[in-house]
C-alpha cells in the first residue's frame, strides 16, 4: 500500500478555529473549509456515516442560514458553503438533524430514529 494515501488530508489548512451558530448554539470550527466538513469536525463518529455524497447530488445536506453580512440563504447545500466566522445556521436537513442530536442536544437520554430514505 502507497504512504501517499496516508498523507490526504481530511480539512483543508486551516491556521485557526472560527466561530459559528447552528440553531443558537455556538461551535469552533475550522476556517477554510466547508460547512459539512465542519460539521464532520464537530460530529466525526455519525457525520461520516450520513448519506451525503459531498458533490451536490443528494441533497441530504440543506441548511439555511445567514451570512455575517446578513444575507438569508434560505436553501444552500453545506457541502457547498464555507464556512465563515458568525456564519448562523438555522435550520438543518432531517439527515443532519439525526447525525448532530448528540452535539445540539446533550442531555437528550433517547437517539431519534433515524430519517427515511429518500425517494
Amino acid at each position: 500500500m502507497s504512504e501517499d494515501r496516508f498523507e490526504i488530508l481530511l480539512y483543508r489548512p486551516y491556521e485557526k478555529l472560527i466561530q459559528i451558530t447552528i440553531q443558537g448554539k455556538p461551535f469552533a470550527v475550522p476556517e477554510n473549509n466547508m460547512l459539512l466538513r465542519c460539521f464532520q469536525f464537530l460530529a466525526p463518529d455519525t457525520i461520516p456515516y450520513g448519506r451525503y455524497c459531498w458533490n451536490e447530488e443528494c441533497q441530504y445536506c440543506r441548511v439555511s442560514a445567514i451570512k455575517p453580512d446578513g444575507m438569508a440563504l434560505p436553501q444552500v447545500l453545506s457541502c457547498k458553503l464555507m464556512a465563515e466566522e458568525g456564519l448562523e445556521i438555522l435550520e438543518l436537513s432531517a439527515e443532519l438533524k439525526w447525525n448532530l442530536h448528540q452535539l445540539l442536544n446533550p442531555d437528550a437520554t433517547e437517539i431519534p430514529p433515524p430519517p427515511p430514505p429518500a425517494e
